[in-house]
C-alpha cells in the first residue's frame, strides 16, 4: 500500500505545482512533505495518511484518507490560507490524475478544518480528502 500512497502524493504534488493561481498565492517551491524551518508566509504540507485494503475479487486497491494542511505563517493571513484551501481542493475534488503503477478510481474532498496551532499560534488549515486507487 506505500507504493499506492507514494504514487498519489506524487500525482498530487505534480498538479498542485502545476496550478498558476495557486502558486501566483503561495509562491513557487511552497509544497512539502515536512513542515520547513522559519517559513514565513503560506506553504502546503502533506500531513497523515490512512490507507486500508480496497481489493476486490479481481483488483487490488487501496482506499486512502490523507490531509493536505496549509499553514499561515508569520505575515499570512486565515483568509490567504482560505484562498489556498479553495484552490487546492479545486484543483483536487474529482480530479483526474495519472499515477505511477496505478489507477485512480476517485478523489474526493471531505473536509475542511480552521484553526490556531496551540504552542505556535499560527494559523492552519487541514484538508481532507479520500481516494481510491487499483493496481491496473
Amino acid at each position: 500500500m506505500s507504493d499506492a500512497i507514494l504514487a498519489l502524493r506524487a500525482a498530487i504534488q505534480a498538479r498542485l505545482t502545476a496550478d498558476p493561481a495557486l502558486t501566483a498565492l503561495i509562491g513557487p517551491g511552497r509544497i512539502h512533505d515536512a513542515a520547513p524551518r522559519a517559513a514565513r508566509g503560506l506553504y502546503v504540507v502533506h500531513g497523515d495518511v490512512e490507507a486500508r485494503d480496497w481489493s476486490t475479487g479481481s483488483d487490488r486497491g487501496c482506499e486512502q484518507e490523507f490531509v493536505l494542511v496549509v499553514w499561515a505563517a508569520q505575515s499570512a493571513s486565515s483568509r490567504q490560507a482560505l484562498e489556498a484551501a479553495r484552490l487546492i481542493v479545486g484543483a483536487l475534488d474529482d480530479a483526474e490524475l495519472t499515477l505511477e503503477g496505478h489507477a485512480l478510481v476517485n478523489l474526493r474532498w471531505l473536509s475542511s478544518r480552521l484553526a490556531r496551532e496551540p504552542r505556535t499560534g499560527l494559523g492552519q488549515l487541514t484538508i481532507r480528502f479520500r481516494a481510491v486507487t487499483e493496481t491496473p
